[in-house]
């Protein structure tokens, strides 16, 4: 998931005046700009979802457009890195049933709840698993925090709060605030619901913590679903989902519990988790499919230190074919993440021209993004060049197709000195770095540069997203509630030849590849700053 950017009409937008970088965005090729997005995001490719005839589309494009720029193979012989995945298609019973305290509520699937397993069986379920609500579903040792504390869920069902309790306190010092950390995210939840050994963990959906609308839940947790084939892994609950919040409401209506009472009880460090005297029951049957996905992969190689490397990575994947809205069923995915994809592109075709860097650069076209950064994950797990070698990354998810903007948005503000270092190069560029305005929608965590970070390298995540060049800040907020509200994830981001402007997404390009040549052609190593949670792995 990304950042949130519109794809709508805008007029060209002329910016011949702006302060250029040393290297110009008249390097990155605007026409090329436009040949991958057409080609990547057309229908012929069929939304790029793995294991399908648009991802064999797109990794031959990809492999044959770094041949052509004359890189080298980034995997020895090979551009490409055999990612195993295995696709589960999950098919969730017709309701939930929640029953207890003398009654019976009846959840309808997609409307009011999305249930699917990471276990790859057949057939699974929950039969009158106790409902426990534990909070936030945190144990963060840091913060002297611990929902689990004194708690037993093994074969039992937690019911958990989305985001963090920071969130919404107006208190900066309590987790982070506003700002999401990991234990905000979803994914997190599960992870530790499954170290408690739980039957069954259900978070409560809510679209401002979430940073996204039940839609998005809908569409990305139902069907086939990816995941990493890895034998012998660790515990997995039975089921795995979500609950709107008027779903939640009626739960805990049905119980002796006082949702509103013990919302805020969560935020509390002595809050502690309770039975809601309920049990529930669902079932999720899974149609099993392994295959291997595929990284593709170039790079070039350094003049005086080769063996350093920076990687420039963007997600080639989206949704593929899905649920047919306003007539259309093709997810093409042109903004997410054809735009990053296509802006990789362009700065791999450019850095071909140039002279040698001292540091090997690479380019990592990832897959299986959308499924929960598979393909980064993969990579980070089994990483080609290692990580104590690795310089650092640059990612590219999300990059404007309505002109250039003012500012240089970054997201995971205050982590490392890459924003430094970004931030000498926008000014050069006329432009202004600020932190994402939306930190507690924990984007950070939303790409791919989390699974660098997550092994410890310094990760820029970071594009012009805020305040257009001429037409402002409200214009862009506009274009930013349509696109969250109509396109994000849905059929209709798709290309528009008479509206979408390639200006902006060159001048990104170009800022992002100077950051990468800076480091490229400098001794030096940068660095995660004071107070990021990734500062200990890189010093190990």
């Amino acid at each position: 998931m990304k950042k949130n950017l519109a794809i709508l009409s805008l007029g060209a937008v002329l910016f011949a005046c702006q302060t250029k970088t040393e290297s110009s965005s008249s390097e990155i090729s605007e026409a090329s700009l436009k040949t991958h997005i057409e080609v990547l995001a057309s229908d012929d490719f069929e939304g790029r979802k793995p294991f399908t005839e648009g991802e064999i589309k797109t990794v031959n494009y990809l492999v044959d457009q770094f041949k052509a720029y004359g890189l080298e193979p980034g995997n020895g012989d090979s551009y490409t890195q055999d990612v195993p995945l295995v696709e589960l298609t999950a098919t969730p019973s017709e309701t939930m049933v929640i029953e207890g305290n003398g009654n019976k509520v009846e959840l309808q699937v997609l409307d009011e709840f999305v249930a699917y397993t990471e276990r790859v069986v057949e057939q699974t379920s929950i039969n009158a698993s106790e409902l426990v609500f534990a909070g936030y579903g945190v144990v963060a040792p840091e913060y002297n925090w611990n929902d689990y504390e004194g708690l037993d869920v093994n074969g039992k069902t937690v019911v958990v709060l989305v985001n963090d309790p920071g969130f919404a306190s107006g208190d900066s010092t309590f987790f982070k605030g506003e700002t999401m950390t990991y234990y905000g995210r979803w994914t997190y939840k599960y992870e530790e619901a499954a170290r408690q050994g739980a039957a069954g963990c259900l978070i409560i959906h809510e679209t401002v913590p979430a940073g996204y609308g039940w839609s998005v839940v809908r569409n990305s947790w139902s069907g086939a679903s990816l995941y990493l084939d890895q034998t012998g892994g660790s515990y997995q609950p039975d089921i795995l989902g979500w609950i709107t919040r008027d779903a939640a409401i009626k739960i805990f209506e049905a119980s002796d519990v006082d949702m509103k009472n013990y919302a805020v009880k969560s935020r509390s460090e002595d809050f502690q988790a309770i039975s809601l005297g309920l049990n529930a029951s669902v079932s999720v049957s899974n149609e099993i499919k392994r295959d291997q996905s595929r990284n593709v992969i170039a790079k070039i190689s350094g003049s005086e230190r080769p063996d350093e490397y920076i990687i420039y990575s963007a997600h080639w994947d989206h949704l593929g074919i899905g649920p047919e809205i306003d007539g259309d069923s093709i997810y093409n995915g042109a903004h997410d993440n054809a735009s990053g994809t296509a802006t990789m592109l362009g700065i791999a075709e450019a850095m071909a021209n140039m002279p040698q860097p001292k540091r090997s650069i690479v380019f990592l076209a990832v897959t299986a993004e959308e499924q929960g950064l598979l393909g980064s994950k993969h990579y980070a797990q089994n990483p080609i060049y290692a990580p104590a070698q690795t310089v650092a990354n640059i990612n590219m998810d999300g990059i404007t197709a309505w002109g250039p903007m003012k500012d240089l948005t970054v997201v995971g503000y205050g982590q490392s000195e890459l924003e430094d270092i970004a931030e000498e190069v926008a000014s050069k560029q006329g432009r202004y770095i600020i932190p994402d305005p939306d930190p507690g929608k924990g984007y950070f965590f939303r790409s791919d540069h989390f699974q660098f970070a997550k092994v410890g390298i310094p990760a820029l995540y970071a594009s012009g997203s805020y305040e257009h060049m001429t037409k402002g800040v409200d214009y862009v907020d506009s274009l930013n509630k349509v696109y969250l509200s109509s396109q994000y994830h849905r059929p209709q981001d798709e290309y528009n030849p008479d509206s979408w402007t390639f200006d902006g997404m060159a001048l990104d390009g170009a800022l992002l590849m100077e950051v990468g040549l800076k480091v490229a052609n400098s001794a030096d190593w940068p660095e995660w700053k004071e107070g990021s949670e990734f500062k200990a792995i890189r010093e190990k």
